[in-house]
């Protein structure tokens, strides 16, 4: 991917599939405010504050990687703010940190807020040096204090900003603490066109303060780079120079296209330097930084003399302990299905399901059209047993609408707590025995949200076999928020048999992606993430997070549940569907369940959601053990059709069809095997 250092205002619109968020703001000729930092120190938090709106989210241009942008006011003013994907370094390593640091050359943002840990600032510091050394309009937001203060850490934020050059806040954006004077700043620093020391944007022809002093080879080196440089760039040529030094690729190409044939010469002293060190340049680059951020906070941080250990830090150990993780994650799960089991898709299904449409809307639907319709065939297709509202309407209101909605609640309180990336820890041992690590953790997480999005979120991965299995494994055994929801519906009031499915669904999910490792091996990459700080869950974020999945569900399910109505309708008028429902009927009684069941796993063919709504419609007449097999097959049953379209985008036609083809068979072997093994054992649930 090429990066334009150039100057371009006008930037192309994000397009690509999500599976939340609406369109974005155009921020083309606005002043732009850039939110960077590492992933978990509230850049999102900021971005809430400064648009006053829940992230939403597309596709950079001609990446998979996500971006936020949206507007804001500031001083009566109007501002385009973008919250850039997590970097950890102007180097960039992962498409994320390219991508964050394209939007900060090519969009040059008039503002850029750098984001830190006030607890880690030792860790995140070298990144602002960066920054400023490049020549960017730099404010570093020290966020997280109320975290730091608990844990007896002190940062004196007006002598690092003494040392720094630049304007440093202190803030705990959760609490709202500091959002005043941040935002003051921010908008002090768009009305001056400056940052904090002085430095217009960008000065290619002086030097940025240089807080980072290199090693005399390498300051040499730098120099002797410089000088040979005369083009006209977005960074400092002090900076270019540094990242030429760390063999950045794109920055080199750039170079070619503006200094021709002087870009020889700056090669050769590259290559010089390099036959210096025993050690890789980036290596020694990232060292000096890392001891000028050291440098620089030995006067302006205090630590206690004894680390502090609250009840925060203890449980969160406790998480991510497997002798105290595990027995966290059963009872948490317990309290996700009290939650959505028991009261989304008990007591208010039955009420929504059975009073509002069994005895209101329904009958009147149905009177309506026979009243005022005289052809039979639209009143099938309004009405009756298959009609867009007595089907299609109810299964996704009445049946899917109160179990999402409960389980977008409860996940939106277990992801504001800070839970799931110590669930990513505590998992990533188990992982790295299917040949996956702690970092695939995260689109598997995010699949129970949404497995479209996840299996765009595997192009994170560092290599080509994690994003082939990680995509096989969310097409096969990750039910999304809206399956897994009914699925807890379906085995609500039978904790065993949710038990034997949870067991049955993950054995499933661990020994093919062992097997599939074992097919496809390959070397282990590294896994590192950064923990948030554990804590109890903003009333305001839990609901603007749920309300936004809710839109997602009415602007992205809700219209697949009308639309299946109707190809059911054709399916009924033409004669498809019947011939289609006596085509599985023979696979559905190998599984030893009725023949009625044929008709929810066809709808299972177009959302596997939909499937688990016919099933729910069937439950009354299905044993324990019939309704175990019926759930564990659906659950593994093929994927929807935006997660195959997905996936043949990322991982080709080949893949795409290799997966489908496998998934439908097993799903009906699985449920086959399972029904003669209760026969065998003598077990009647």
């Amino acid at each position: 991917m090429q990066i334009p250092l150039v100057k371009n205002r006008k930037t192309k619109k994000e397009q690509g599939p999500s599976c939340h968020g609406g369109p974005q703001a155009d921020t083309t000729g606005l002043p732009l405010v850039a939110i960077v930092g590492n992933p978990n120190v509230g850049k999102s938090v900021l971005f809430n504050t400064l648009t006053g709106a829940y992230v939403t989210v597309s596709n950079y241009p001609g990446t998979t990687v996500e971006v936020s942008r949206g507007k804001g006011r500031l001083n009566n003013a109007e501002v385009g703010v973008v919250d850039t994907p997590g970097m950890y370094r102007l180097l960039p390593i992962t498409e994320e940190e390219q991508v964050a640091r394209e939007i900060l050359l090519r969009e040059r943002p008039d503002a850029v807020v750098h984001v830190t840990d006030a607890k880690n600032l030792e860790r995140m510091l070298p990144m602002t040096l960066q920054l400023i050394e490049a020549g960017l309009p730099v404010i570093l937001d020290v966020n997280l204090m109320d975290e730091a203060d608990r844990l007896g850490v002190k940062v004196d934020v007006a002598g690092l900003a003494d040392k720094l050059g630049v304007p440093v806040v202190g803030t705990a954006l959760a609490l709202r603490r500091g959002t005043e004077s941040l935002t003051q700043q921010i908008a002090t620093s768009l009305n001056g066109g400056l940052n904090g020391n002085g430095c217009c944007h960008a000065p290619t022809g002086e030097k940025a303060k240089a807080a980072i002093q290199y090693h005399p080879v390498i300051e040499e080196a730098i120099a002797g780079i410089t000088a040979e440089m005369s083009g006209q760039y977005q960074l400092t040529h002090r900076a270019i120079a540094a990242l030429l030094l760390q063999d950045d690729a794109e920055v080199l190409g750039l170079v070619e296209e503006q200094e021709g044939a002087r870009v020889s010469k700056i090669s050769q002293i590259v290559a010089e330097t390099q036959a210096q060190f025993s050690q890789p340049l980036p290596y020694i680059l990232a060292r000096h930084q890392q001891q000028a951020a050291r440098s620089i906070l030995r006067s302006a941080t205090t630590f206690p003399e004894h680390r502090v250990s609250g009840f925060a830090e203890r449980l969160s150990a406790a998480m991510m302990n497997p002798l105290t993780g595990i027995p966290i994650l059963l009872l948490t799960l317990f309290a996700l299905y009290e939650f959505v089991g028991v009261l989304g898709a008990q007591t208010l299904v039955d009420y929504l399901e059975e009073v509002l449409f069994g005895e209101y809307i329904n009958p009147w639907v149905d009177g309506v059209v026979n009243t005022l319709i005289p052809w039979q065939i639209i009143r099938d297709l309004i009405g009756g047993e298959y009609g867009i509202i007595t089907l299609g309407v109810r299964y996704a209101v009445a049946i899917i609408l109160p179990i999402v909605g409960t389980f977008f609640i409860a996940f939106s309180v277990i992801e504001d707590s800070g839970y799931l990336p110590r669930l990513a820890m505590l998992i990533d041992r188990v992982f790295k025995k299917i040949g996956l690590n702690g970092r695939a953790v995260i689109p598997m997480v995010l699949g129970f949200g949404c497995d479209t999005m996840a299996t765009i979120v595997t192009r994170t991965l560092e290599t080509k076999r994690e994003r082939l299995l990680s995509t096989f494994l969310l097409a096969l055994a990750i039910p999304c928020s809206a399956q897994l929801g009914v699925m807890l519906g379906l085995l609500a009031g039978r904790p065993d048999l949710l038990g034997l499915w949870a067991l049955a669904v993950a054995g499933i999910f661990l020994l093919v992606g062992y097997l599939a490792a074992k097919v496809m091996p390959g070397e282990q990459p590294t896994f590192y993430m950064e923990l948030p700080p554990l804590r109890a869950p903003n009333l305001t974020n839990v609901v603007v997070k749920t309300y936004t999945r809710m839109e997602w569900y009415f602007r992205e399910v809700f219209p697949v549940f009308i639309l299946a109505s109707v190809f059911i309708w054709l399916g009924k008028l033409t004669g498809v569907f019947d011939l289609a429902v006596s085509g599985l009927e023979p696979l559905v009684r190998w599984m030893g369940l009725p023949d009625e069941t044929a008709v929810a796993f066809l709808f299972g063919f177009f959302r596997r959601d939909y499937g688990a709504a016919g099933l729910y419609d069937l439950r009354g007449t299905l044993t324990g053990a019939q309704l175990l097999i019926a759930t564990t097959t659906l659950t593994l049953f093929v994927p929807c059709v935006a997660q195959f379209a997905v996936t043949l985008k990322e991982r080709g036609w080949k893949t795409a069809v290799a997966i489908t083809v496998f998934i439908f068979p097993f799903a009906f072997l699985i449920g086959g095997l399972m029904f003669r093994l209760l026969n065998l054992l003598g077990i009647t649930l």
